[in-house]
């Protein structure tokens, strides 16, 4: 039976925890053909760890089993460690991270959705054009992203493709009403888009909280880096829009732990205001902690 071996034992570790890698990126985070690719990978990976038998060693003339017949008990606990890492932890950021990526996907574009929305209200035609062409364009990109990339957090869902094709179409067709035509009719046909994106996020599991809380992190980081600088005005430049954020998190929910966002929040921005930097770091590292126990949790 040795005689057809031709991988150590570390050799066969590393391919196990290889499999299990090319495993997770296949099943949460590629789709179509090269996901299929990734599994079979995946396969052989285990299929020659298990037999100890490698085809390309075996025509390339390579043997690992005759340099490594045992594998040492510190390989051992690495694999052990590395397996728990990559299968446990991964598998759960792989969740949450596929799930963070879209969402700010959709609010990069959304931003842009919401602005013309409220313009076309308004009748500001310029600024309704300007964030319209800027819509178009976002559209464009998410659109055709997620009708060809479909991650784990949007896998399950059969109808995405078509209601993402239904945006677009009434996207695409209100050109010339906001151009030239009335905008309070624009208006109201933008407002037929809204049910459609609520939809999608609710059969995903998506709650509006999670969108709220995406849309706030970006800002807050700059509120944090600002802090952490001492840069009094920017920490107080940057609260406006902050505030403007979480305040759309707290109209979702606003329990003890959102109360703990708004306080240390209002807090950076006090001591800025009274030039209290020396405690200012501090207070926002508590912002963020108080940010992340939220958006783990909530998740």
């Amino acid at each position: 039976m040795n005689n057809i071996r031709n991988e150590s034992g570390n050799d066969r570790l590393i391919r196990i925890i290889l499999s299990i890698i090319l495993f997770e990126l296949a099943f949460f985070w590629l789709t179509w053909t090269i996901q299929i690719i990734f599994f079979v990978l995946s396969a052989i990976m285990i299929v020659t760890s298990i037999t100890w038998f490698c085809l390309l060693y075996k025509i390339f003339w390579l043997n690992t089993y005759k340099v490594d017949k045992k594998v040492s008990k510190l390989c051992w606990t690495i694999f052990t460690i590395m397996f728990l890492a990559v299968s446990i932890v991964w598998s759960y950021y792989s969740v949450f991270f596929t799930k963070k990526i879209f969402l700010e996907d959709y609010n990069r574009m959304n931003n842009y959705y919401k602005q013309t929305l409220f313009n076309t209200w308004k009748e500001k035609r310029t600024e309704s054009v300007s964030n319209y062409n800027s819509l178009v364009k976002e559209y464009e990109t998410f659109f055709g992203k997620y009708t060809s990339y479909h991650p784990y957090s949007l896998s399950s869902d059969k109808n995405l493709n078509s209601d993402l094709l239904k945006i677009q179409i009434v996207i695409n067709s209100l050109k010339e009403k906001v151009n030239t035509w009335n905008l309070k009719e624009s208006h109201l046909d933008f407002e037929k888009i809204r049910p459609i994106f609520q939809d999608i996020l609710k059969r995903n599991w998506f709650s509006m909280l999670a969108v709220t809380l995406v849309d706030f992190h970006d800002i807050m980081e700059k509120v944090i880096e600002s802090a952490d600088k001492k840069d009094s005005k920017w920490v107080i430049s940057s609260y406006v829009e902050a505030d403007s954020k979480l305040k759309a998190i707290e109209e979702e929910a606003n329990d003890s732990e959102i109360q703990d966002i708004r306080k240390n929040l209002d807090t950076v921005k006090s001591l800025a205001e009274r030039n209290k930097l020396e405690k200012i770091a501090e207070k926002a590292a508590e912002l963020k902690s108080s940010f992340i126990k939220v958006y783990l949790k909530r998740w």
